[in-house]
């Protein structure tokens, strides 16, 4: 038998890391499901991480560990399917050096992706991102930090690596103000910035007095702050927010979320979607379609132009509380 740990180890040093050039965030998430699935195993075997052989990991305690992630961690279709995508990848890898194991990763790589629904894309109101930025304490250093990044990311629409990985040289206040950025893909871009955002990272740059190589939004030690760090601010903020706008109570507030709220103010203000996908970093215009199908707003300004102007526009509203209960079923 082979262990599989000096496997493992290539499969990142080498194979990812050099190979493939693989991104930051890729290693990352990569490694976040190996460490998932080796405590599993480990939990399920009672080996160590580090004694496990392939025989260990055939293709029904994957199985086991993706139903795992459903049933105990809650995760829905998309996060166990990029797990598997992770463990694809090494199985792929391990195909070329252990073919005494070719019907065991054969087998693996057999497990199929579970569907999944497409979901309207979550975004935020106009009163619900001025409540957001309201939230934190502009009194404290981190208040002040968190609101110039919840500002920025509205506004611009990074993706939380890009965000967490801005460099104080990669923010340009001057004339063309904007900021530089590395996203999915390593693919490089800039994102224009409004006055009022020039405004207010001018205020924070000011006082975070960092290095052209030091983190925008670090924490105090001057480290990076990590995605799930960003994730429970914005819940923190999230919930203080709730008492000026109630409506917050019944939204998710993810740094994603942020994201999809820039594209969709772009949208209502009638910029055209590849320049969109641009803004945004897409690397397909269909990942910008589907923020159409999310605002109401524009199919009704769609259904204006094509209705004739002897109808009176409007949705049919029940004059009944009775039938208006049972159209709403």
């Amino acid at each position: 038998m082979s262990l599989v740990a000096p496997t493992l180890e290539i499969f990142f040093t080498d194979r990812l890391a050099k190979q493939r050039q693989a991104s930051p965030a890729t290693i990352r998430s990569y490694r976040n499901a190996m460490v998932l699935l080796l405590r599993f195993i480990q939990d399920r075997t009672g080996k160590a991480p580090s004694a496990l052989d392939w025989e260990d990991l055939g293709a029904e305690a994957i199985t086991a560990f993706l139903d795992h992630l459903e049933a105990d961690r809650a995760n829905g279709a998309r996060s166990r399917n990029a797990r598997l995508a992770a463990i694809r990848s090494l199985y792929r890898f391990a195909a070329l050096r252990h073919p005494e194991h070719a019907q065991l990763i054969a087998q693996v790589l057999a497990v199929p992706q579970k569907r999944s629904g497409k979901r309207l894309v979550s975004f935020l109101e106009e009163d619900e991102v001025e409540a957001l930025l309201r939230a934190p304490d502009l009194g404290r250093w981190e208040g002040r930090r968190d609101h110039a990044l919840m500002a920025l990311d509205v506004q611009t629409g990074l993706r939380v690596s890009e965000l967490i990985g801005l460099t104080c040289a990669d923010v340009r206040l001057r004339e063309g103000a904007h900021v530089h950025c590395y996203g999915k893909g390593r693919k490089e871009r800039c994102v224009p910035l409004t006055a009022d955002t020039v405004a207010i990272m001018r205020s924070w740059l000011q006082e975070r007095r960092g290095e052209p190589h030091d983190p925008v939004f670090g924490t105090r030690t001057g480290r990076h702050l990590s995605d799930d760090a960003v994730a429970a601010r914005l819940a923190l903020y999230k919930e203080l927010a709730v008492s000026r706008c109630a409506s917050l109570t019944t939204k998710r507030v993810t740094p994603h979320v942020l994201r999809h709220t820039c594209v969709m103010n772009l949208l209502r203000a009638g910029v055209d979607v590849a320049v969109i996908a641009l803004w945004m970093g897409h690397a397909d215009i269909r990942s910008t379609n589907a923020y159409l199908h999310a605002d109401m707003t524009i199919k009704e300004r769609a259904l204006a132009r094509t209705t004739s102007p002897s109808l009176r526009i409007g949705r049919f509203r029940p004059s009944d509380q009775l039938m208006a209960f049972l159209s709403s079923l």
